[in-house]
């Protein structure tokens, strides 16, 4: 999963991550992205969200990860695996602390098992942002085979879990609004990120 305890130590993207998650960051990098870190970043803020658990992956280290780690406004939690961060956030809404799991659909995969008990049946706002590895922007959910892709939303949906795919600027402004109905009424929600954010080629303003 990588190396996550040093991330505020290692310039740039603050990730040390192994040489196939490099490469995959690279290509991920290339693909043309319509999400702006910076809008998503005010939704998460506007939807009153201060802690993010999270460990590397793919989609969503080099464009969120990395500016959330360097925002006062949010507190990162360091995870080993995608299901601490399911309990973790569960455990926070207790606290009146809006809290969200960033993670890839392998780790979420990983975690059905969690989600399905902590969020779902004993009804815990946990609120989850999921990048999906080997999603290309142009194709549909459904047609991706690559790392599970397409089934991610059907399992979620057969779970009876609130889905919210994200492929567009358009999208994101769902954010807010999903995650105070998800607090509101005591369920969790998931977005599912089609592509990379993207900074736009514009420094991060965290404001």
């Amino acid at each position: 999963m990588g190396d996550f305890g040093h991330i505020r130590e290692i310039p740039k993207y603050g990730l040390d991550l192994p040489s196939f998650y490099r490469d995959g960051l690279a290509r991920v990098r290339n693909q043309t992205s319509a999400v702006l870190t910076t809008v998503i970043i005010r939704e998460l803020k506007k939807a009153q969200i201060k802690v993010v658990a999270a460990l590397p992956d793919i989609v969503t280290s080099d464009g969120l990860l990395w500016p959330i780690s360097r925002d006062p406004d949010f507190q990162l939690i360091r995870i080993c695996k995608e299901d601490e961060g399911v309990s973790i956030c569960a455990a926070l809404s207790y606290t009146d602390n809006r809290a969200l799991l960033l993670m890839q659909q392998t780790g979420l995969l990983d975690s059905l098992n969690s989600i399905r008990a902590s969020a779902i049946e004993y009804q815990q706002p946990v609120c989850m942002m999921v990048g999906l590895q080997g999603k290309d922007p142009a194709e549909k959910l459904s047609d991706t085979v690559k790392y599970g892709v397409r089934i991610i939303k059907p399992i979620l949906q057969l779970m009876g879990l609130k889905t919210v795919v994200i492929e567009s600027e358009a999208d994101v402004f769902k954010i807010a609004s999903s995650v105070s109905h998800a607090y509101e009424f005591e369920q969790p929600v998931c977005f599912l990120l089609g592509s990379s954010p993207s900074v736009g080629g514009a420094k991060y303003d965290k404001t």
